[in-house]
């Protein structure tokens, strides 16, 4: 099992799809990693040497924000802007949509589940 940033990487996947267990890093990344350390991206994970996890974790580690620190990132962001009390930012203390999606029907992921209306008749 090859751990690299913090995650245990699944050893059955090919390199590419098992990078993107990291969190920030998606598929474009992982491809571009894969291409900088030279692996093919054919090759699974238990296929590779510890070399290659090594250099893959150090490629990582110098040019990547991933895992806690993406995370605690995005979080001092998010509460930057509650703080300054911008519209972003009280969308976010509200749990509503950020980004101008429509509320009047849509937008349960941020709401929640449907709350029913006391007394209300179709």
């Amino acid at each position: 099992m090859a751990r690299i940033a913090g995650v245990n990487i699944p050893t059955g996947k090919r390199v590419p799809i098992a990078l993107t267990y990291i969190h920030g890093i998606g598929p474009h990344f992982a491809e571009q990693i894969c291409e900088a350390i030279k692996i093919d991206r054919a090759r699974r994970v238990n296929d590779l040497t510890d070399a290659e996890v090594l250099a893959i974790r150090e490629y990582i580690d110098a040019n990547f924000t991933v895992e806690g620190d993406l995370r605690r990132e995005v979080a001092t962001n998010i509460k930057r802007l509650m703080d300054l009390g911008c519209y972003r930012g009280l969308r976010h203390r509200k749990n509503l949509p950020v980004r101008g999606q429509r509320t009047h029907t849509n937008a349960r992921t941020r709401k929640g589940p449907a709350k029913p209306i006391a007394g209300k008749k179709k």
